[in-house]
């Protein structure tokens, strides 16, 4: 049996010219970076052309990578990187929310309107459905630096050791950040559960 070559060593193989160890690389990490960036970002056509744009960015860095970081580490650097600079340049272009124009009094901060529905559901699965999107809205809320830790470590499984090398900070920070992450969320979502 034939153990699968590293990625080192797909890497090696594609600074070679080896088309196909790229194309093994792109199909270890594909659906990995895209879920991630679909996570972080919110939309999944653009998910996916941000998967793209970081597979292009390792095809052209590939001759500075260093091979004493874990390839997923470096991967995920650049997925996040993007993700980043994508919701950034979200915020510059912010779309107005006509439910943010509802306000409790004046001058008090705009509130949503997310009235409630009393009626009893029958389907469990649409009970599921319902929890995993306003689970997905509220993550999206976040600000990045606490969704990236958070993705990574709650949906992603990456250990704090791993984020904290993907996000380039200290371990004490990414786990600083997780918890803060998940006390909004548990804040947000207090009237919900």
């Amino acid at each position: 049996m034939v153990r699968p070559a590293s990625d080192h060593a797909l890497l090696q193989g594609t600074l070679a010219g080896d088309h196909d160890a790229f194309a093994e690389l792109v199909g270890r990490y594909r659906n990995q970076i895209t879920n991630y960036i679909y996570r972080m970002t919110n939309d999944y056509d653009g998910a996916v052309d941000l998967a793209q744009e970081t597979f292009l960015r390792v095809y052209r860095a590939a001759g500075r990578y260093q091979t004493t970081h874990a390839f997923s580490t470096y991967i995920y650097r650049i997925a996040t990187n993007l993700a980043i600079s994508e919701l950034r340049k979200r915020k510059r272009r912010r779309l107005v929310s006509l439910t943010g124009l509802l306000t409790s009094g004046e001058g008090q901060e705009p509130r949503d309107f997310d009235a409630p529905d009393e009626r009893p559901l029958q389907d469990i699965s649409l009970v599921d459905s319902e929890r995993r999107a306003v689970i997905k809205r509220a993550i999206a809320t976040l600000p990045d630096k606490y969704r990236a830790p958070l993705v990574l470590r709650d949906v992603e499984g990456k250990s704090y050791d791993e984020i904290a090398s993907i996000l380039q900070t200290s371990e004490g920070t990414v786990k600083s950040r997780i918890n803060r992450a998940r006390n909004f969320l548990r804040d947000k979502m207090r009237n919900y559960l």
